[in-house]
């Protein structure tokens, strides 16, 4: 399916995008380009982030480089070390929230000082806020649905709700909880190895519901909302997930058939429980998340079911 350029408002608007090297900036940050947008990256290593994302991008290490006077019209924050990975000990946690939370205020704190105030801050979040379903609990999650007092749940809280501080600079702020992003990177090419090399199967019984969207979805979206913004409220929270929520069992199977390979060979809860202890909640309970405000307000998918959305990426 051919792509039609992205168009995230009037041209010549400056962007500054924290996160802009991860899986989903690079995209954002070429689609900007594209556009005719000019874009701030904001990263840890500007020599890395100049060489990944080309010499059309300014490159810069800490809010401290942004003058007061420097004129933004929209921020989208993707700022955030993996999910997945080392236990969630306190020091672990206290990472993760430093690249969130943390880096959030500061970038609201810029605005906050900031003598021409941004349009809009785009800033990502997660399904994690809505915590876990038990397995085979597939009841819809919308945008009112509750958080729950587990820590993704919080972590995502504490992150919308610094966020949410650059509205009393009179900027609209859309939290967009990303479900699990499929494409040519990311988590899925690691969750397609045990697939592809004929070891697939369901996780724990198979029955906890994933949620997901494809990048083009995503960039899709996120663009959807910066030309809504130019004439109205985008402000709250958006589900970014496809109208298709599936359980993890059928999620494998699918890509099994797209890439001819057997999926009967089943992971058990214990060990993945023994290695990631409360982590291990996000790959074996899941959130049937459903993006009705999208849905609400006439966003249209490109990829609604994971049959073709694997198919574009396999």
């Amino acid at each position: 399916m051919n792509a039609e350029p992205l168009r995230f408002g009037k041209p010549g608007q400056t962007v500054l995008v924290t996160g802009a090297t991860g899986f989903v900036g690079r995209q954002l940050v070429a689609a900007l380009l594209a556009d005719g947008q000019h874009v701030i990256a904001m990263s840890r290593d500007t020599a890395r982030a100049a060489r990944q994302l080309g010499a059309g991008v300014r490159c810069v290490m800490t809010d401290t480089e942004l003058a007061p006077a420097e004129r933004i019209d929209i921020v989208v924050n993707l700022a955030g070390a993996r999910i997945l990975g080392p236990r969630w000990t306190r020091k672990r946690q206290a990472a993760l929230r430093a690249s969130r939370v943390a880096l959030t205020h500061r970038v609201v704190d810029w605005i906050a000082g900031a003598h021409h105030k941004p349009r809009l801050m785009l800033s990502a979040s997660a399904i994690g806020y809505y915590g876990v379903q038990p397995q085979g609990v597939l009841a819809p999650l919308a945008e009112e649905s509750p958080p729950q007092p587990v820590f993704m749940s919080q972590l995502c809280q504490e992150w919308e709700a610094a966020a949410r501080r650059a509205a009393q600079s009179g900027v609209q702020v859309a939290a967009t909880r990303f479900g699990l992003v499929l494409g040519h990177g990311g988590a899925l090419p690691a969750m397609l190895m045990p697939v592809k090399l004929g070891a697939g199967g369901p996780m724990g019984g198979g029955r906890q519901a994933l949620s997901w969207i494809h990048v083009d979805d995503l960039l899709r979206g996120l663009a959807w909302l910066a030309q809504r913004s130019e004439a109205g409220d985008v402000d709250g929270a958006w589900n970014f997930t496809a109208p298709q929520c599936v359980t993890q069992r059928e999620f494998i199977a699918t890509a099994a058939r797209r890439l001819h390979r057997p999926a009967f060979l089943p992971t058990p809860a214990w060990p993945v429980r023994l290695l990631l202890g409360e982590q291990a909640d996000l790959l074996l309970e899941g959130q049937c998340v459903v993006p009705a405000r999208l849905q609400r307000e006439g966003f249209d998918f490109r990829y609604p079911k994971l049959e073709a959305a694997l198919a574009s990426l396999l």
